[in-house]
């Protein structure tokens, strides 16, 4: 019996993919479980549209832009508490790793944008795409790309700016 919907070459591209896009899942998210869930989600709706997703040019291309649209589609209607982290009034104690502190504090300042700035950024810095293709995706200016990346970097050099409280004594002073 044949697959639904053309399927053939999509378990490939799932697992060539996957991590990929749940390493943008994460950031855009903050969270493992929202994460994976929202990788699965993006999976399934590229399988229903395998065909048109299998014709694209660029097929990864494609599928970050699911992934993005998803993220902010879902926040838009509210369904999830994607941010939930945040609303705990603070980081808590300090992690036992430099890097782990980083993290938790880079991750609680991403928290912080808007879902669709925070797209912009992760999209433009994390994924490194052009302004351009950031736009496209997005489906915007790319001076509203230039404007929004502008304002949430310097709203993440603010936050981040105290990031050194956050980090264990011999990275703070540097012994």
């Amino acid at each position: 019996m044949p697959e639904p919907h053309g399927s053939d070459g999509f378990e490939e591209f799932a697992r060539a993919g996957q991590q990929r896009l749940y390493r943008t899942a994460y950031l855009l998210c903050g969270d493992a479980e929202t994460a994976r869930d929202l990788t699965q989600t993006t999976l399934a709706k590229l399988f229903q549209h395998w065909r048109k997703v299998a014709a694209a040019d660029h097929p990864h291309a494609y599928a970050k832009t699911v992934l993005t649209r998803t993220f902010l589609a879902e926040r838009r209607r509210g369904l999830r508490d994607l941010l939930a982290f945040t609303r705990t009034g603070g980081l808590g104690p300090a992690p036992l790793a430099a890097h782990a502190d980083l993290r938790v504090t880079l991750l609680a300042a991403l928290a912080e944008l808007p879902p669709r700035a925070r797209a912009m950024v992760v999209l433009r810095y994390w994924e490194d795409l052009s302004v351009e293709t950031v736009a496209s995706l997005l489906r915007c200016s790319e001076s509203t790309v230039k404007s929004q990346c502008s304002r949430s970097l310097a709203r993440l050099r603010d936050r981040l700016g105290e990031a050194h409280l956050y980090a264990t004594d011999h990275h703070a002073t540097g012994s």
